[in-house]
Parts: C-alpha cells; sequence; structure tokens
C-alpha cells in the first residue's frame, strides 16, 4: 500500500535506538525524508546510516529536549536542508524507576519540562509550517503507564498521562487545519529501555531477568514481547493519507497486554 507520504519532511525525536529508531525506520521506507533527532551523535549517525542502507534519506541533528533554548536553530536547519516539519514524532526517554512517593519537587518539575514541556513546545513550533500547507501528522509516543499505570514507574506514569490530555486537546484545536494528532501506546517492546526496566524487577525480586522475561511474555496474549519494527509500522500508517481521518485517539501496540478496554 502506498501510504502518500513520499517526500514529507518528518522530525523524529528521540531516534538514536529503540522505538524512535524503528519509527525513523518505517517513515523512511515509505519515501519520507527523516530528520533524526537525538542527544548522541554516534546513535543518530547509525540511525542514518540504517536508513540508507535501505535506501531512504535522513539527516541527523543532535537535538537534547532538555535545551529547549536550541530548538529554533535545528528546526531552522531542517527547514533549510529538507524543508519544512510535516510529520512530528514525539518521542522522549523516561525517568529512573521509582515510586510515586519521595521525588522532590525539583525533580518533578526537571522532568516534566524534559517529558512534557518540551514536546509541547516542539510542537508550536512546528505547527505553523502545518497550518499554512493545510496538512500535518502529530504523533506522540508514551507508554502503556497511561493505560494501566505500570509499579514503580510513579514519575513516567504520572508525566506521560499529561501528554495525552494535552494531544486530545490539541486534536480538536487542528483538525480543521488538516492536522491530525495521536498518542501511542507500547506494550513490552523489545527495546534497551524494557531490557532495563526487566533487569530492574529482576533485582527487586531476586529473580533472573530471563525469568522476569519469560514471565512478562507469558502474562502477554499474543505470547510475545513485540518487535520495534511492528510499533514503526504503526507509526508510518497513522502518518499517511490512509488515516487522514483518525485523530484525537489512543492508539495501543501492545500483543493484547492491557487488560482494559
Amino acid at each position: 500500500m502506498d501510504f502518500g507520504i513520499q517526500g514529507r519532511v518528518a522530525l523524529v525525536s528521540g531516534a538514536g535506538g529503540g522505538l524512535g529508531r524503528a519509527i525513523a525506520l518505517a517513515l523512511a521506507a515509505e519515501g519520507v525524508k527523516v530528520a533524526v533527532c537525538g542527544r548522541t551523535q554516534g546513535t543518530l549517525d547509525e540511525t542514518v546510516a540504517l536508513i540508507k542502507e535501505r535506501g531512504g534519506g535522513a539527516r541527523a541533528w543532535a537535538l537534547d529536549l532538555t535545551r529547549q533554548d536550541t530548538f529554533d536553530a535545528v528546526l531552522a536547519g531542517i527547514r533549510a536542508t529538507l524543508g519544512p516539519v510535516g510529520i512530528l514524532v514525539n518521542n522522549s526517554g523516561g525517568p529512573q524507576p521509582g515510586g510515586a512517593t519521595g521525588v522532590t519537587p525539583e525533580q518533578w518539575s526537571a522532568q516534566f519540562s524534559a517529558m512534557v514541556g518540551s514536546l509541547i513546545l516542539l510542537t508550536d513550533k512546528v505547527l505553523p509550517d502545518m497550518r499554512a500547507a493545510g496538512w500535518g501528522r502529530i504523533i506522540t509516543s508514551t507508554s502503556s503507564g497511561i493505560v494501566a499505570p505500570i509499579a514503580n514507574l510513579g514519575m513516567s506514569n504520572t508525566l506521560r498521562i499529561a501528554l495525552a490530555g494535552w494531544s486530545k486537546t490539541l486534536a480538536t484545536e487542528v483538525a480543521r487545519d488538516g492536522i491530525t494528532v495521536n498518542v501511542m501506546v507500547p506494550g513490552r517492546i523489545a527495546t534497551r529501555r524494557v531490557g532495563q526496566l526487566d533487569a530492574a524487577r529482576a533485582g527487586r525480586e531476586g529473580v533472573s531477568v530471563e525469568d522476569v522475561a519469560a514471565k512478562s511474555a507469558a502474562a502477554i496474549p499474543a505470547g510475545r514481547y513485540g518487535n520495534p519494527d511492528e510499533y514503526g509500522a504503526v507509526a508510518a500508517f497513522l502518518a499517511s493519507v490512509q488515516a487522514s481521518y483518525m485523530t484525537g485517539g489512543v492508539i495501543r501496540v501492545d500483543g493484547g497486554m492491557i487488560p482494559s478496554i
């Protein structure tokens, strides 16, 4: 199926690995020109190399979501090199595991700025170009914790759900501009982050990481962890012309893991 987005420009944050890299690869496979953004130049270059090996087009830009004063310069570089951003993929790293208590106000503030405020600001900065074009896609990758809070991820559960409320509100405000706004919710996708969480759980429970992974997989109706490419494919569809009437949604890519409707 032709998704009708060849030649569009996408900015994917957190694209140096994991889910962000998978999304960047999937968009590039559809002929999208991808601005691969993140903090670590080396991993960004690896993503660009993978895209080019597969015949796609991409450039890397260092983008630290904690440095909001740099956003204008990065976006100016993307516009000058690739063109205005028509597809924005908001994807940020998560905080360290921990409970909902005992977190200082300074830690809450810093994490809110990095995980929520930065993505809202980045979106505000690309919206004028989308409105001018009468077309845009805003996709925000969050966590299954926004639907069913995850044990020992108190900060993540709290902050990522704010993105769901913002995304739903924004969707109603820009729909008539031809812009869709959706949230993606990953289940247990086989990324380094999930591996780290499995290791932390293994340490708490005094068991092996392999035992934790096996127990987690057994609780998923699909019987396994997801592949990052499966997640990227859903993001590419949400960016497509075929998904023009899908907005304000929360799309689960979880193998049936989340128990609620």
